[in-house]
């Protein structure tokens, strides 16, 4: 079977700055949850941008499924089976009631109000917040707005996600959440973090970048 997403010499840098991936390669199999470390600014948040096709390599191919990536049309094709989790859960919920923020990829997607709604609900109780399906964006806490964006990408059913930071700026309590459902979660993933715990916790292989290229490390190196 082929991997889900593999990188090949990857080469990216802003405008008037160094580069921060230098022929960069990483693979993704089906199944496998990967923790992707590295300092701060060393293109972590970046790389994932690329993935999903909103920022341009310099060189380099973004291969999905062994098909490279190579247009607007491709990565629009690509993104609901690669969910992009950002950072912050605030710039991705954007409607009044949770149901309509996380039935809104489905609905994108085509498919009727009804399997939107369908979807979206699945995708909560997967995560055990269903009961927030009515609730108020506004009303929720951090750990439950995380939640909802992680379910957001879930109702489109995808192959992978890529995760930003999952447990940042989180209580305790709701981290410990957080870290017990992504290791049971039954969907490959890219996490990227600086808890090195949370890494342990969920993810099978592990990397760090670094000088613009992956490096495959151990548990104890995080």
């Amino acid at each position: 079977m082929k991997n889900i997403l593999e990188i090949r010499g990857l080469n990216f840098a802003y405008p008037g700055r160094e580069p921060v991936l230098k022929g960069a390669d990483l693979r993704l199999a089906a199944g496998e949850k990967l923790g992707l470390t590295g300092d701060n600014g060393s293109g972590k948040t970046t790389f994932l941008r690329l993935v999903s096709g909103l920022e341009k390599p310099a060189a380099g191919t973004i291969f999905y499924r062994g098909a490279p990536l190579a247009c607007e049309a491709d990565f629009r094709a690509s993104r609901p089976k690669l969910g992009y989790v950002l950072q912050d859960a605030r710039e991705q919920l954007f409607f009044p009631e949770v149901i309509d923020d996380v039935a809104f990829g489905p609905l994108n997607l085509g498919r009727s109000a009804s399997q939107a709604r369908q979807d979206a609900l699945e995708a909560l109780e997967m995560l055990g917040i269903g009961h927030l399906a009515d609730k108020l964006s506004i009303r929720l806490s951090g750990g439950e707005r995380k939640l909802v964006a992680i379910a957001s990408v879930l109702s489109m059913k995808p192959e992978a996600l890529l995760l930003d930071e999952p447990t940042n700026a989180l209580d305790a309590k709701a981290r410990a959440r957080i870290v017990g459902i992504l290791a049971e979660l039954p969907v490959a993933a890219i996490v990227v973090s600086h808890d090195a715990e949370l890494l342990r916790a969920t993810c099978t292989r592990f990397l760090k970048l670094a000088g613009g290229k992956f490096e495959e490390v151990g548990s104890d190196a995080l």
